[in-house]
């Protein structure tokens, strides 16, 4: 079969099919475009899932005429100034026009700033119209239509219209996150207006707040860290607040939005031992890094990135979350005394059964109450006792006939003497329920504290810190193991021997790809120390760190912490709950257990009074 020569419209549509993947990536490629031409407003239509329409118009800088015929031809770009290894603009290499045109009805206006009209050039199916004159008042305006009418086979794997535009509507708030200062407008007959105004660049949170959602803001810390001239801003969301996928992780690299094996690996090496292993943190990251210490010409769809020193950036943003963490132990999750309040709300009390005299007739049962109290939003300003309108009268508590009500009820046992309530974050434990949870108050909340959780996270990290104080026992093996390896993986494995060491695994280099192993981890037990050797290497190969064998040492103090801690159904005195409380205000990361259950919940006593309707 002869050599020949492609034609340059099918070399377009080859190279469609790596930037133009679905409607998603054409509005993700132009709204790119839009923001490099400095854009402050920009306006997107679609229809049918973008399939038949996608309209992008801005009031960029615009193109000037001599120029509209290079913007739609192939490596034509007015972005690489300073070349690849100085890449300061989010499009750069040239492709997104002419592939979007050979696939697709391309229609491109614009008038460039002075000039005295806008022009127009039309893209069909590789061909090229124009230029010619058309009315713009300025910026750029451009029409995609009939997507992927030139390569039906493409057509066919295409999702449903409502797929279609909601994946169309994601790349668009990825990309508003990143660009705060800058008004979104996404509108259709396919789908509901999302309309996100620009705001000053100290209101961000507002932004994000407005695409991850309003409980973001209250549940959530901020980042700001550097390290060897990367730097790490954004907001994470706390421990007990996550997700059941990691859809609400944005991550951005110099304002690129991007999905980094790397970085979302270690967002979930910081979380750990906090969350559980089903769920995903929710959080907003940027990373500055110079353009030279970072690739983002890895794939046409510039959604992965390869750092020049992925250990630095993996322990930045390890290291600056799980500081933050330990910093704001203390501090849980909105959610907690939110769902509690809302089980109230739509809860159904029922009354107590009547107490039937023997023989006196049946009585039908008493209709179930609901409460029709609805609760409003939160109160901005903090509960004072001192004020409320139910506040008892300044006089000593009556006492009716002489009798004084038991402090002792069943499944309640009221704490003595404690610390006053105001003295400490979690205040004074006042009982003990079903000999469960713990009952603590503050000056303006109620606490209520999962025992058994709380002490499990005490004492895991008191496991922990024992055992990385020092390098832990190992076992010899009776016959040393021989693992057969890549060369590349034998390298690394050895680069790491120290570490490994630490953990209480000896390994040496065994010839050119294998290396043996001679001890392991004592804690581990009996081990399979070839399956364990080769996670430690892809560990190594994908993070950069050996941080596998580490979490495993971990899992082993979780359970063993598990099975050490105070257990639900023990009586617990009142200077124990008080100790207990004292301890999680010390310990880091206090706030969740190591399965990442909340160890407490916290109930505003203004929201006590509002469920009472006392407010």
């Amino acid at each position: 079969m002869p050599i020949r020569q492609l034609t340059e419209t099918l070399i377009d549509q080859i190279a469609a099919g790596e930037v133009v993947e679905r409607p998603a990536s054409v509005v993700k490629e132009l709204v790119e475009n839009a923001l490099d031409a400095g854009a402050r407003r920009i306006e997107i239509v679609t229809a049918g899932g973008g399939k038949s329409l996608i309209r992008i118009t801005d009031d960029g800088c615009g193109i000037p005429l001599a120029e509209l015929p290079l913007a739609v031809r192939r490596h034509c770009t007015s972005k690489m100034e300073g070349g690849l290894q100085g890449i300061e603009t989010l499009g750069f290499r040239g492709e997104a026009l002419p592939s979007i045109g050979s696939v697709a009805r391309l229609s491109l206006r614009s008038r460039a700033r002075g000039a005295d009209g806008a022009h127009e050039i039309l893209v069909h199916g590789g061909r090229q119209d124009g230029p010619r004159p058309a009315a713009l008042s300025g910026g750029t305006a451009i029409e995609v239509r009939d997507l992927f009418h030139a390569v039906p086979a493409r057509l066919k794997f295409l999702k449903s219209d409502r797929a279609e535009s909601a994946a169309i509507t994601e790349v668009v708030r990825r990309i508003a996150i990143a660009f705060p200062g800058v008004r979104f407008e996404l509108t259709g007959e396919d789908r509901s207006p999302l309309v996100l105004p620009a705001v000053e660049e100290a209101q961000a949170l507002e932004r994000v707040s407005a695409i991850v959602g309003d409980s973001f803001a209250d549940n959530a810390f901020a980042l700001d860290a550097g390290r060897e001239g990367v730097f790490l801003a954004g907001h994470a969301g706390l421990p007990s607040f996550h997700r059941g996928t990691a859809q609400h992780q944005y991550v951005y690299v110099n304002g690129r939005p991007v999905r980094d094996r790397l970085i979302l690996s270690a967002i979930r090496g910081a979380y750990a031992d906090v969350m559980p292993r089903d769920r995903h943190p929710v959080c907003v990251l940027f990373l500055q890094v110079d353009p030279r210490d970072v690739d983002v010409n890895v794939h046409p769809a510039k959604a992965d990135v390869r750092f020049r020193d992925p250990g630095l950036v993996r322990g930045l943003v390890v290291g600056a979350i799980r500081a933050e963490l330990a910093r704001l132990s203390l501090r849980g999750s909105t959610e907690g005394a939110e769902g509690l309040m809302a089980r109230f709300r739509t809860g159904v009390v029922a009354e107590p059964a009547p107490v039937r005299h023997e023989g006196a007739p049946a009585l039908a049962p008493a209709p179930a109450m609901r409460s029709s109290f609805a609760f409003g939003e939160r109160p901005v300003a903090p509960y004072d006792p001192a004020r409320s309108p139910s506040r008892p009268l300044d006089a000593p508590p009556a006492r009716f006939g002489g009798f004084q009500p038991s402090a002792r009820a069943d499944g309640l046992e009221e704490a003595p003497a404690a610390p006053a309530r105001g003295e400490f974050p979690l205040g004074a434990a006042r009982a003990q329920i079903g000999r469960a949870f713990i009952v603590a108050e503050t000056d303006d909340s109620l606490v209520l504290i999962d025992q058994h959780a709380a002490h499990e996270r005490l004492v895991y990290e008191a496991l922990k810190e024992a055992m990385h104080a020092r390098p832990l026992p190992s076992q010899m093996l009776l016959i040393p193991e021989v693992v057969d390896l890549t060369e590349a993986e034998v390298e690394r494995l050895v680069a790491e021997e120290a570490v490994l060491r630490r953990f209480g695994l000896h390994l040496e280099r065994f010839g050119p790809g294998a290396v043996m192993v001679r001890e392991t981890p004592a804690l581990l037990g009996e081990v399979d120390a070839p399956a364990l050797v080769r996670e430690i290497a892809d560990e190594l190969t994908e993070a950069g760190g050996a941080a596998g064998l580490g979490l495993r040492v971990d899992h082993v103090a979780a359970t063993m912490a598990c099975h050490g801690s105070v257990r639900a159904g023990r009586r617990l005195q009142a200077p124990e709950m008080n100790a207990l409380l004292r301890r999680m205000e010390q310990v880091p990361a206090s706030a969740t257990c190591n399965h990442g259950r909340p160890t407490f919940i916290e109930l505003k006593l203004a929201d006590i009074e509002r469920l009472f309707g006392r407010r």
